[in-house]
């Protein structure tokens, strides 16, 4: 039985993230093993996600010494986040929710004591859990999900793009981003791919092997990441080698926008290998449906020879081999571009589309009983 106190905080943490999340006995211990009993009490003072200092003295019935101490020590933990309004020039402080959130930044520092080994275990037992959940209820989660917002938006490999299409919009550009956020002090980051690491200390390390250092917090995500020893401050110059190095090993883009919008500012761009990424994941496991937003899709010309390659390196599955020769599912495509880039004989471009999302439905599959 789920103690009540607990479930009160699980339940604050879940309603400040973006995506449904059941609160399950392994989220409670999740909780307990990374924060206190004590952390976990003054986290029921965010009656809303986000708080400015003021508005959590009102709450708190602790002295501003110790609400300061509170706050520190969970920023450490990554189960708060702060930053400065560049509006108001006042710190605002974010309650993360489960995933995407506390669990990625549980893992970031890229530890392997036991207690990370433990929190790994239990991130793994909560997506089994999640998958058998969605599984059972699979009509009414189907309808659930369809009203969630893409969480990400790919952005393609660009050399990969069609001739004729170079008129893209400003933040379609990897490059163009890091020339922004590279303006200002500590406003690009490194960190571990918490979703690597994750599976290195599960003993099931990542097929395709990538570094596990690809993860790059932007703007403010990037001067909290390294304030609080999550990630190191890299030059633009810098990213943009980590990003091509990443697309040789077929690793997608994947760009988090402040709040899920497109057209607001970046978090981060992580670099995702299909077996790893919790995001995806989470699809193919049959935990949720995948939601992204693109604006590209990739097109075969007749230089195809049937070799299969795209097909085995597409993260979502988009390709078949129909009389050797490949063809894209269009409704599936993703536009990340790992087909084109990886293809051995040049027989795949990226077409622009304009912004579109792309959402397959929950995947069904067999789970075993509880």
């Amino acid at each position: 039985m789920i103690d009540k106190f607990w479930y009160k905080v699980a339940r604050t943490i879940v309603k400040a993230g973006t995506l449904p999340f059941p609160i399950t006995e392994t989220l409670i211990q999740f909780l307990q093993t990374i924060i206190t009993q004590d952390q976990a009490k003054f986290l029921l003072n965010f009656k809303k996600p986000s708080l400015k200092i003021e508005q959590i003295k009102e709450y708190s019935d602790l002295n501003d010494e110790e609400i300061k101490k509170m706050l520190n020590e969970l920023m450490d933990n990554g189960v708060i986040v702060g930053s400065l309004s560049r509006r108001t020039k006042i710190m605002v402080y974010r309650l993360m929710g489960p995933y995407p959130g506390i669990l990625e930044y549980s893992l970031m520092r890229g530890e392997t004591s036991e207690r990370n080994k433990k929190i790994a275990k239990l991130i793994e037992k909560i997506f089994i859990e999640l998958s058998e959940k969605s599984q059972r209820n699979y009509d009414s989660f189907s309808k659930l999900y369809k009203q969630v917002p893409a969480v990400d938006r790919t952005i393609p490999v660009e050399k990969e793009v069609e001739v004729g299409t170079e008129t893209v919009l400003p933040y379609e550009e990897i490059e163009r981003y890091f020339e922004e956020y590279g303006k200002e002090e500590n406003c690009i980051a490194l960190a571990n791919c918490y979703c690597r690491h994750e599976q290195d200390l599960l003993d099931n390390p990542c097929k395709v092997n990538p570094p596990k250092l690809s993860c790059i917090p932007l703007d403010k995500s990037a001067q909290f990441a390294i304030k609080h020893g999550f990630a190191q401050p890299i030059s633009k110059e810098e990213a943009l080698k980590i990003c091509r190095e990443a697309e040789d090993y077929g690793l997608v883009h994947k760009a988090f926008h402040v709040h899920s919008d497109p057209n607001k500012g970046l978090e981060a761009i992580c670099n995702c290998c299909k077996c790893c990424c919790g995001i995806f994941q989470m699809y193919h496991r049959g935990v949720t449906p995948y939601h992204t937003i693109s604006s590209y899709i990739a097109k075969v010309n007749d230089e195809c020879i049937g070799c299969g390659t795209c097909i085995e390196k597409c993260p979502v599955e988009a390709l078949d081999l129909i009389d050797d020769q490949s063809i894209v599912d269009e409704d599936r495509c993703i536009g990340c571009g790992v087909c084109a880039h990886l293809c051995p004989e040049e027989a795949i471009h990226l077409k622009r589309t304009g912004l579109r999302e792309v959402f397959l439905p929950l995947k069904r599959i067999k789970v075993g009983r509880a």
